[in-house]
């Protein structure tokens, strides 16, 4: 992105978007809130701490904004920092004042995928298990990489998320994913182009998340 264009950008975010924003964090374990978001910008994604915004003037690129009060900015800046420029991840352009410009990654995520009976190729899981060997050779330890946070896009794959890359705690997620996908999805789900509906995978997705709260407490207690 030329300087120029990054410029104007920076500038509409500043007098069109974040005056009539109206973005808020209820819970840290659940998507942050947006109330009102003016037009034409649009929101396309929402974290626990931060909310994801376009322009249709800024096609290839997406606005990242921390909700006031949540943490995250200053490390997920770092995190791009070291990731610099890497094809399986997006790139930061400006990084200042709770908000972030990024390339726009296109594709579909592994979540979704399955919600749809779409193909996930080997080669995407490949894609991602270098990737994030490329982040740990950064000083990073990918964490939270589940599969709301990875897409394919044209048969390769992309890490969507990485404002958890600085937490020092081992994270299983992705390594539970490819089980799951290796054992369950490519010997059964895959040949029977099954769609799987979001209300199992979201229970799925919950049974999964309590079963690691369990056990990261049972791992506290013993130490």
């Amino acid at each position: 992105m030329d300087k120029l264009r990054l410029n104007t950008l920076i500038s509409q975010i500043n007098t069109e978007l974040r005056p009539q924003l109206k973005l808020e964090s209820v819970d840290p374990h659940n998507p942050v809130a947006v109330h009102y978001c003016p037009s034409p910008w649009e929101k396309i994604g929402a974290g626990n701490y931060a909310a994801v915004f376009s322009h249709p003037d800024y096609p290839e690129v997406v606005i990242k904004l921390y909700a006031p009060g949540r943490p995250g900015f200053e490390e997920e800046r770092e995190v791009y920092q070291r990731l610099g420029k890497h094809p399986a991840y997006s790139q930061c352009f400006y990084a200042e004042d709770n908000c972030l410009i990024l390339k726009r990654l296109q594709g579909v995520t592994l979540y979704d995928s399955i919600n749809r009976g779409l193909k996930i190729p080997k080669q995407v899981i490949q894609d991602i298990d270098a990737a994030l060997d490329y982040a740990r050779g950064q000083g990073l330890l990918p964490h939270d990489v589940h599969g709301r946070n990875v897409m394919m896009y044209q048969g390769r794959g992309y890490v969507v998320d990485v404002s958890d890359f600085l937490k020092l705690e081992s994270c299983s997620a992705w390594e539970n994913l490819k089980t799951a996908y290796y054992w369950l999805y490519r010997p059964i789900l895959a040949p029977l182009n099954l769609r799987i509906p979001y209300l199992l995978l979201d229970g799925v997705r919950s049974s999964y998340r309590m079963s690691r709260s369990l056990l990261d407490l049972k791992r506290d207690r013993q130490t």
